[in-house]
């Protein structure tokens, strides 16, 4: 089967990505179960210029460092189009990838959470 890659936006147009890696377990308490798309978990800032990043989640804080991947990441979006052909019973479906961005970097998060309350 083929499968086309598309890009309409040009390298030097497409959108920035980053991964965020945390080290250990997101734990989603019960009641938010079923509603888990667009859930934010946290506040994610760079506090000044340098590449030092803050995550808070809750009453816990973490510290990271921006990380350069070795390659670059694509990040896809599948199309299926049905490819009817006419006079034949055979209807196969066209995939097609459409690059929405490009992953350079990692936001890795690899120390222990800082608690922000104190009993």
């Amino acid at each position: 089967m083929e499968i086309r890659v598309r890009c309409s936006c040009g390298e030097e147009n497409c959108r920035e990505w980053a991964i965020v890696e945390l080290q250990g377990v997101v734990e989603v308490q019960p009641s938010f179960q079923g509603r888990l798309p667009n859930l934010e978990i946290g506040q994610l800032c760079r506090p000044s210029s340098q590449e030092i990043y803050t995550f808070t989640v809750g009453y816990h804080e973490l510290t990271g460092s921006k990380v350069s991947l070795k390659k670059p990441l694509l990040v896809l979006k599948k199309i299926k189009h049905e490819n009817l052909d006419q006079g034949s019973d055979n209807s196969s479906p066209r995939v097609e990838l459409e690059v929405v961005g490009i992953i350079r970097h990692r936001i890795l998060f690899k120390t222990r959470p800082k608690a922000l309350i104190q009993c």
